[in-house]
């Protein structure tokens, strides 16, 4: 049986640092506020000139240098992004050009906050399939330019970034044992499409909106579907709560990363949390937070990781691995 394993992952913030305190002195807030309801303390936020594909790019590179590969080893990226360089084409394709990889092929996914883990079970499918051999997948996002500056119920949740994981098709027994991606489980529901979106796009407005959000709706929704949804993906490989070792949630909000942990019956010390120094980075943010815990010690090889995501659509999906 074919295993995609994880052979290297990457991270790249932004170099500016915006402080909750920066933030209550453009619109009606404070730092206190921000931080009960959120955990956010910080976000980074990328610069005038400063794309996507930038961003995605220097992500990239870290997690190639951190595999000992090089782009020539490459056939595959699969780039999650709900802010995309253009229309067209993919910025998946920008990577690729820059990196110099020539082989394969690149593209582009959307499934917001959901993306990374979407990126996962795609290239994951195409390995285990023969389509490719070693996959790059990205989450990267720049969610600073749709976010309306005015509206401090939005604005204070999100950032920059960019992280990014290398697969590779190894052959296993299909144990839950052995390394790589054992199981993927992925969702959507278009009925809630008025909770979380951008009013905008080149079909309807001809012009980029800018984020709508009932948050009480989105957090009632995250924290039920998040549970059942690892609930999936556990069962499809005879494994429990109890034999995980870590969880690496989409970053959005601390109470909801807290909420889930507990439906889990996770101690707060297996639950990876960065969305304090982050802030909600949508497509990036499980790749960012991953990229932390591996590169701080505390995802070793041979952990039962579990990664889990929600954002607009609704979309949401989690992936288990053993590092």
């Amino acid at each position: 049986m074919i295993r995609s394993v994880v052979h290297g992952c990457g991270a790249y913030l932004p170099q500016r640092v915006v402080t909750n305190d920066e933030l209550a002195r453009k619109v009606d807030t404070s730092d206190e506020w921000i931080r009960q309801r959120t955990g956010i303390r910080q976000r980074h936020i990328a610069a005038e000139g400063e794309f996507t594909s930038h961003l995605a790019l220097k992500a990239s590179e870290r997690a190639l240098a951190h595999a000992g590969l090089k782009a020539s080893d490459l056939d595959l990226i699969v780039l999650a992004t709900a802010t995309p360089d253009e229309t067209f084409p993919a910025t998946a394709t920008r990577v690729q050009s820059a990196l110099g990889m020539t082989n394969g092929a690149a593209f582009d996914i959307q499934a917001v906050c959901a993306g990374f883990v979407y990126g996962i079970s795609i290239a994951d499918s195409m390995l285990k399939n023969g389509l490719a051999s070693t996959a790059l997948v990205i989450g990267a996002e720049t969610f600073s330019r749709i976010l309306d500056w005015t509206d401090r119920a939005t604005c204070v949740l999100f950032g920059d970034g960019a992280g990014a994981v290398v697969l590779k098709a190894e052959e296993g027994k299909g144990l839950p044992a052995d390394r790589g991606v054992l199981a993927n489980a992925l969702h959507s529901d278009g009925r809630q499409h008025d909770i979380l979106y951008v009013d905008g796009g080149p079909s309807s407005t001809r012009t980029t909106g800018l984020l709508r959000m009932e948050g009480k709706e989105v957090f009632k929704h995250a924290v039920v579907n998040m549970t059942a949804v690892v609930a999936e993906v556990l069962e499809k490989t005879g494994l429990g709560p109890g034999d995980l070792d870590w969880l690496v949630p989409h970053q959005a909000n601390k109470r909801i990363i807290d909420g889930t942990g507990r439906k889990l019956g996770l101690s707060s010390d297996q639950v990876v949390v960065t969305v304090d120094k982050h802030a909600n980075t949508s497509a990036a943010s499980i790749p960012l937070a991953l990229d932390t815990a591996v590169k701080d010690g505390r995802i070793k090889k041979g952990n039962l990781v579990l990664l889990e995501g929600i954002g607009g659509g609704l979309a949401w999906g989690a992936s288990l691995i053993r590092w």
